[in-house]
C-alpha cells in the first residue's frame, strides 16, 4: 500500500519529533550514552517487529536522525502501510552508537503509536470487508497528532474524516441545545444559508439519534447524515428513508462501535462508520531495536 507522508504531516512530524527530543535531552545531550560509549563506536540495528500489525511512522525515522545530525544511515525495509509478522525486519541503521541509543526511545515512540493506530484501523477495515462502507477517524486525536493519526489511519486503509472544525459543517446535539431549537432541518437550512453568503461548498453533516430527527434532516437534504448510537433495526430503517426522501445522502453509523458490531453495521448498507477508538484507544504495537550484541 502506498500512503502519502505529505509535507503538511512532515512539518508535523518536524515539530512533534523537535519536542521529543527536547523533553529528552534538553541542552545536555544523552548523558549516558556521553559517559558510556565511545564517540567514535559504530554498530548497525534492526528495527523488528514483535507482532503482527500494520506499520505506520517508518517515515518518521530519518527526521528524528536529521534532528540529532546523526552519522546514520537508514533503510527502510517495510514501508509504512504494509502488514508485518513477529520478526519482520522493518528498518535498518547503521552509523554512531551514540546516535543510535539516543534516538532509540524517539523512534520507538512514534513507531509504535502509530502502527498501533494503522492496525486497529486495518482490524475494522478487515470487518467491513465486502460491504460498500468505509471506516472513517474522527477529531479524537491526540493534541498535536492530528495529522499524524490521520496518516496512521489511511495506512491501516481507513479514511479520514473532516481534519478540524474549519473544513467541515458537522451539526451535533449540543449545537442544536445551543440554538435553543431542536429543529435539525433549520440547522441545516441556517448552514447552508451561511455557506451560500460566503461562497464556499464545504459538506454538511448532521447528527440525528432518532428517525424523526432522520426524516427532518433529509428534508434538507444533507450531504451526510450521522447516524447516532442506532441499532441495527434503526440504521435499515435509516436506509429506507434516505433512499426514499433523499437518495444523494450519505449515512454515517456513529457511537460504540466494536470490532465485534462494525460488520453487522456495515451490512446494513450504511455509507461511512466513524470510530474514535481508531485514535483515541489504540494499542501500542510491539516493535523493538535488535542490537547485535
Amino acid at each position: 500500500m502506498v500512503v502519502v507522508f505529505d509535507e503538511a504531516t512532515r512539518s508535523s512530524a518536524q515539530r512533534l519529533v523537535g519536542m521529543a527530543l527536547d523533553e529528552d535531552l534538553r541542552d545536555v545531550g544523552d548523558i549516558t550514552s556521553l559517559s558510556t560509549i565511545a564517540a567514535d563506536l559504530s554498530a548497525s540495528v534492526n528495527i523488528v517487529a514483535r507482532e503482527s500489525g500494520v506499520i505506520s511512522g517508518g517515515a518518521i525515522v530519518p527526521i528524528v536522525l536529521e534532528q540529532l545530525n546523526a552519522a546514520v544511515e537508514v533503510r527502510i525495509d517495510v514501508p509504512d502501510g504494509d502488514a508485518v509478522q513477529p520478526g519482520t525486519v522493518i528498518a535498518s541503521l547503521s552509523g554512531n552508537v551514540r546516535s543510535l541509543l539516543t534516538a532509540e526511545r524517539t523512534i520507538l515512540n512514534f513507531m509504535i503509536h502509530l502502527s498501533g493506530v494503522a492496525s486497529r484501523t486495518a482490524q475494522f477495515v478487515r470487518e467491513v470487508n465486502g460491504t460498500k462502507a468505509v471506516i472513517l477517524d474522527t477529531r479524537k486525536t491526540f493534541p498535536g497528532y492530528r495529522l499524524l493519526h490521520k496518516y496512521a489511519v489511511r495506512c491501516g486503509g481507513g479514511h479520514n474524516h473532516r481534519m478540524g472544525l474549519f473544513d467541515g459543517i458537522l451539526i451535533k446535539d449540543n449545537h442544536l441545545a445551543a440554538r435553543g431549537d431542536r429543529n435539525v432541518g433549520s440547522a441545516v437550512a441556517a448552514a447552508r444559508t451561511f455557506l451560500a453568503s460566503r461562497g464556499d461548498s464545504i459538506p454538511i453533516e448532521i447528527e440525528v439519534d432518532t428517525l424523526d430527527q432522520l426524516r427532518f434532516a433529509l428534508a434538507e437534504h444533507p450531504e451526510i447524515v450521522l447516524l447516532d448510537n442506532m441499532s441495527i433495526q434503526q440504521l435499515e430503517e435509516s436506509i429506507r428513508l434516505r433512499d426514499q426522501l433523499s437518495a444523494s445522502t450519505l449515512l454515517e453509523a456513529s457511537g460504540g462501535i466494536s470490532l465485534e458490531t462494525v460488520g453487522a453495521i456495515a451490512r446494513t448498507g450504511v455509507d461511512r462508520i466513524s470510530i474514535g477508538g481508531l485514535t483515541h484507544s489504540a494499542t501500542a504495537l510491539d516493535l523493538g531495536f535488535d542490537w547485535p550484541w
